[in-house]
């Protein structure tokens, strides 16, 4: 294949978990423009199905909205089953659906600890296991989880105080790296992309407080914009990526090079 080939989703089938808004939306739209037909979910099926609207107007492939809560098990298996039978197999997963929590350590409550680990870390197992089966009944597929710069290392209290946050992150990447090692058989491929800070209704707070801070730490010396997602979560989804499995790709800035 040539790269435009490569790189080429045309026919393909995506869930992107809260694809509704921020990295989600930006996500979705970028492999529509590739040529992927769409499922997105969240637990807000208003803001999908106003994201899914403005993708098929734009781009011309199909696009649908489903409800979702990425902790409960009946309704991840609800959306698979449902992507599948609208299109008959499902290629592509990216996992996006997440949850923070600011406080310092010693004062996190166990709820808000919880809420963040059950939404990051099991809402990214269970969607991953429901698609999983179908991906190996197939005989493959591409499962995309985004993670985060938070997950890769410790960061400073005074611009990112939310331990449960970086924790969850940080396993996810450890249950990209396993499902890879354990689904390669299958021929799924399993990546994690570790974003630096783009501003989203998530960061708001935090770069309010701190992107002075953040940007000193950037050697780009920005922060991401709303298209700087696109291409690296085209390139996991796509045969431009065959090769690479258990794989996190950091799109911060230079960040995580500091």
């Amino acid at each position: 294949m040539n790269v435009r080939q490569l790189f080429d989703l045309t026919g393909k089938t995506a869930i992107i978990t809260g694809g509704g808004r921020g990295l989600g939306a930006q996500i979705a739209q970028g492999l529509a423009e590739a040529g992927a037909n769409l499922v997105l979910c969240s637990r807000k099926e208003e803001a999908c199905r106003e994201t899914a609207v403005r993708i098929e107007r734009d781009t011309g492939v199909r696009c649908h909205a489903m409800a979702c809560d990425v902790r409960r098990p009946d309704e991840v298996r609800r959306v698979a089953e449902r992507t599948a039978e609208i299109y008959g197999r499902i290629d592509i997963l990216v996992n996006n659906s997440g949850a923070s929590w600011g406080a310092p350590a010693v004062e996190m409550p166990l709820e808000a600890w919880n809420k963040v680990m059950d939404i990051n870390v099991t809402g990214t197992f269970l969607m991953s296991q429901a698609v999983g089966r179908m991906m190996i009944g197939q005989g493959g597929g591409t499962i995309i989880n985004i993670a985060s710069v938070a997950g890769l290392s410790g960061t400073d209290p005074q611009w990112l105080d939310a331990v449960g946050y970086s924790a969850s992150k940080g396993a996810v990447i450890a249950l990209t790296r396993d499902l890879a090692v354990k689904w390669g058989k299958h021929q799924i491929r399993v990546n994690a992309i570790a974003p630096g800070f783009f501003p989203t209704k998530m960061t708001r707070e935090v770069l309010h407080h701190g992107s002075e801070q953040i940007l000193r730490l950037t050697p780009l010396g920005r922060l991401g914009s709303d298209s700087d997602l696109k291409g690296s979560a085209v390139f996991l989804a796509s045969d431009a990526s065959n090769y690479m499995t258990g794989a996190v790709l950091a799109v911060d800035g230079g960040m995580s090079a500091m």
